[in-house]
């Protein structure tokens, strides 16, 4: 992306990636509140005595992204898909500690419920997570649309920008791989 046509947070990611340590702390304010409403979207799908609040969830999520050192951070739409994935990492970290404490059954999850209603069992993002591991390794791009869409949040063009594809790619992955996460979720 030309420095030119970067916006303010591009701009800083770009710095940032290049080994300027004033960049991140010029873009914390800017992403914060973004990455706050990202958290609770997330923890919107979660079981009602859920225990990780937004702020601890973004703080988590930030620190994985600093100390992972992860590869080139294009722009905004890249980092907000950053971002998602690891809140969502962090989610089914803090869920797994959970079952192995309390190490209750799993339940099954039907994905177009999930993808229009909450989330309310800690084994069912393990399930989801679960099958988004499975299809990454058989289709990463198709992993990555759900990941960007369902967490995320983002629209269609956003997820087309932020992966470089056309926006009936996109659409076309994203019936597939809800079909195969259904298949998948109904067997377990």
């Amino acid at each position: 992306m030309p420095e030119a046509n970067a916006g303010p947070v591009s701009r800083l990611l770009q710095n940032w990636m290049g080994g300027d340590e004033q960049a991140l702390s010029d873009l914390v304010p800017l992403v914060y509140q973004e990455l706050r409403r990202l958290a609770h979207r997330h923890l919107r799908s979660e079981s009602p005595n859920h225990t990780l609040q937004s702020t601890a969830l973004v703080n988590e999520a930030f620190m994985r992204l600093v100390c992972s050192q992860p590869g080139e951070l294009r722009d905004r739409v890249h980092f907000v898909a950053v971002a998602s994935h690891l809140m969502r990492q962090v989610l089914v970290d803090y869920s797994r500690s959970r079952r192995a404490r309390k190490r209750d059954g799993g339940l099954r999850i039907d994905l177009d419920a999930l993808i229009d209603a909450p989330i309310g069992v800690d084994s069912q993002v393990e399930a989801l997570n679960d099958a988004l591991e499975e299809l990454a390794r058989l289709d990463e791009r198709q992993s990555r649309v759900v990941e960007m869409k369902f967490f995320g949040g983002l629209t269609s063009a956003e997820v087309a920008q932020a992966l470089g594809v056309s926006l009936a790619t996109v659409e076309r992955d994203w019936a597939v791989a809800r079909l195969w996460l259904r298949r998948q979720m109904d067997a377990r």
